[in-house]
């Protein structure tokens, strides 16, 4: 291949939209959930891959898990993907945050039952903003 064709080819993979959507990491043995929303998929699922592998994933339980019974022990599936919109300047993340909200209520993966962790209500939000100024 020569050098204008890897150029035409890398321009087309870039401006080619990544798969996005909702997805969940699923332990096979008890399936508690990690459920999450990403405008990547794929490059989701490779991050946390290598933080799990790594150690440094964000949500202790899940990494504590992994470590128990590792990679073959959990399923990576996409719940929903979202197809771009003809616009290429419209942002998706409004209606990915939306998609995983709605996610996140069916299944309530929180505590016993996942490896999320509750998403503090506007309010709390607020109250924790107006601690941190007292301090």
């Amino acid at each position: 291949m020569n050098s204008v064709n890897k150029k035409t080819a890398k321009i087309k993979y870039r401006l080619t939209p990544r798969p996005m959507g909702v997805f969940s990491i699923t332990n096979i043995e008890n399936g508690k959930r990690f459920i999450s929303s990403s405008l990547n998929l794929p490059g989701s699922f490779n991050r946390h891959k290598f933080q799990l592998n790594a150690g440094v994933h964000m949500s202790r339980s899940l990494q504590n898990e992994w470590n128990e019974i590792g990679e073959k022990g959990f399923e990576f599936e996409i719940l929903e993907e979202i197809q771009p919109r003809e616009d290429p300047a419209y942002d998706h993340a409004a209606d990915l945050e939306f998609l995983e909200d709605l996610w996140l209520d069916k299944f309530e993966p929180y505590e016993d039952k996942g490896y999320n962790e509750k998403k503090k209500t506007r309010e709390e939000r607020l109250r924790m903003i107006a601690q941190n100024r007292k301090l």
